[in-house]
């Protein structure tokens, strides 16, 4: 019997779409940033308590630890071993932590997720378990697209070891590898189940790196909050020397900020085409690349917020004189803002901007859109830049660098 003779609708055939049943529904995402010190310590409670949130009998743990950081703390494994097995409210350990690289260089290698995917089924750990990541950002990233796509996800808890994943990409919500020489070409979007920002991990920082991290508060105090930027000022000597007390409200400030954004900016997973918490951003990707990461992010970063805060007074948007004192923050704050890869001709340098350009554009996929300022905290989103007026604030930057 067909459908017709018993009594169903056939719709004609049409080259109209057919008919379409959408799905909607909503997922929240609720998790911890805690800020503490000495996280490993037997008496500290912090990381047992965010994983008592969640608990689950048979509950297991796998620690990969980054490398460079074990360098810096040499009893680092031990420290962490000894928490697991000294307090009752943890869930077992399933064996002793995993070292791996850290910096980009886990990022630019893929065979290191088949490595992490191997020991998370090894280790029996599932949906209920954890994944645990001490390193600095790129490390976080690539532990963090290992744990998203093992078992189409298991729980990842964050301990950044920087300034910078402290205060903004460890308290974020994605993950990525690069490939092809491209940042971040693969990854998934994937909040934490918790972060934990342990302070004690900065004591051991080199100061390249403590200075490295300090760009992305300067990026979000532009951008959102003018009485953040004002504090970094008047905190400039302080932040500069890393007085604890200083750092440490510096990146609560700037975690908080990013926070906001990710969950109030109506666009956490970024299926729109602006990228506000990407101010300077667009540059500094391609000045990473081009260097083969001598430059560090933060350092990169620094580069791209001078110039896009030039150009931003260059097109009429930011009154003049707010660009020189993001640069003179910047500078005392230690970033060089200028690399002797920009010191190309012009044609080079429009050439070079093009394409810096034409890959973030393409990084997202839409339109392209950029982070400009209107005011200190004012971000505003632009769709072209003026590479003429990319020449001159690059200029600009090079004249400050020229003795």
């Amino acid at each position: 019997m067909n459908l017709q003779s018993r009594g169903v609708t056939v719709p004609a055939h049409t080259n109209g779409p057919g008919d379409i049943v959408r799905q909607r529904f909503a997922v929240t995402y609720d998790y911890a940033v805690a800020f503490t010190r000495d996280c490993f310590h037997p008496q500290n409670g912090t990381l047992a308590a965010v994983m008592a949130a969640g608990a689950c009998p048979g509950a297991r743990c796998l620690v990969f630890l980054d490398m460079g950081v074990m360098e810096g703390r040499p009893g680092l494994s031990d420290a962490v071993s000894a928490y697991f097995h000294t307090r009752a409210d943890v869930p077992a350990l399933t064996r002793a932590p995993i070292p791996l690289p850290g910096g980009e260089g886990v990022k630019n290698e893929a065979h290191y997720i088949g490595r992490m995917h191997d020991a998370i089924f090894d280790a029996g750990i599932d949906r209920h378990s954890y994944v645990l990541a001490v390193g600095g950002g790129a490390f976080l990233d690539a532990v963090g697209l290992a744990a998203s796509t093992a078992h189409r996800g298991v729980r990842l808890i964050r301990i950044p070891t920087t300034v910078l994943a402290q205060n903004d990409s460890g308290v974020g919500v994605k993950t990525a590898i690069n490939r092809n020489g491209a940042k971040n070409q693969i990854g998934t979007f994937a909040p934490p189940w918790a972060v934990v920002n342990d302070s004690a991990f900065l004591d051991t920082l080199p100061a390249r790196d403590r200075v490295a991290g300090m760009a992305e508060a300067v990026k979000v105090a532009l951008i959102r909050d003018g009485a953040f930027f004002q504090w970094l000022e008047r905190n400039a000597d302080a932040l500069a020397l890393f007085e604890p007390a200083a750092t440490d409200w510096m990146i609560r400030r700037c975690a908080e900020l990013h926070m906001a954004q990710i969950a109030g900016g109506g666009d956490p997973f970024e299926q729109g085409s602006a990228r506000p918490l990407d101010y300077g951003h667009w540059i500094a990707h391609k000045l990473e690349s081009l260097t083969r990461h001598h430059l560090r992010h933060g350092e990169a970063v620094a580069i791209g917020l001078a110039l896009d805060t030039r150009y931003s007074v260059l097109a009429g948007m930011l009154p003049p004189g707010a660009e020189t004192r993001v640069a003179v923050l910047l500078e005392h704050l230690g970033f060089r803002l200028w690399h002797p890869i920009l010191a190309r001709p012009a044609a080079e340098v429009r050439a070079l901007a093009l394409a810096a350009l034409e890959e973030f554009r393409e990084h997202l996929g839409g339109e392209l859109t950029i982070t400009l300022l209107a005011g200190i905290g004012h971000g505003v989103e632009v769709h072209e830049m003026d590479t003429a007026l990319i020449t001159q604030a690059l200029d600009w930057l090079a004249e400050r660098e020229t003795p």
